[in-house]
């Protein structure tokens, strides 16, 4: 089974930002830009991170990053983020990104992370995530 075959994973969720991939995204050979997906990914893990501790969160590690295939111009971009593992005051999303061709419905997974935030108080001192 391909990745073109396979569903967004849904059962997390909703995607946490879905976006248009524009001319100004990409690299010199036309492709969107690697750095603009890291980022739309640290926005939607941040964007989880913040509601799962109720405050504020900083990056502290990406790792596990590959890049599928790449992402055109025109693409429909959906990142699905979810919380894989939660410490005292660190939690580890894993973020999916999807694609979708304008003028078609077929989707396929592009990148996929793992991104590491920790909890940080009004100090920028790492603060307890709350309890659920």
């Amino acid at each position: 089974m391909t990745d073109e075959t396979l569903a967004p994973p849904t059962e997390h969720g909703p995607p946490v930002i879905r976006t248009i991939a524009m001319p100004a995204d990409t690299n010199p050979a036309g492709d969107i830009f690697g750095g603009w997906l890291m980022a739309q990914m640290d926005l939607a893990a941040g964007n989880v991170a913040a509601r799962r501790a109720k405050g504020r969160c900083a990056t502290i590690s990406v790792e596990a990053m590959t890049f599928h295939r790449p992402v055109f111009v025109g693409d429909e971009v959906s990142l699905y983020a979810w919380i894989v593992r939660t410490g005292r005051s660190s939690m580890a999303i894993q973020v999916e990104v999807w694609r979708r061709e304008r003028e078609g419905e077929t989707t396929m997974k592009v990148t996929e992370g793992l991104f590491t935030f920790v909890a940080i108080g009004s100090d920028r001192r790492p603060r307890p995530i709350p309890e659920i």
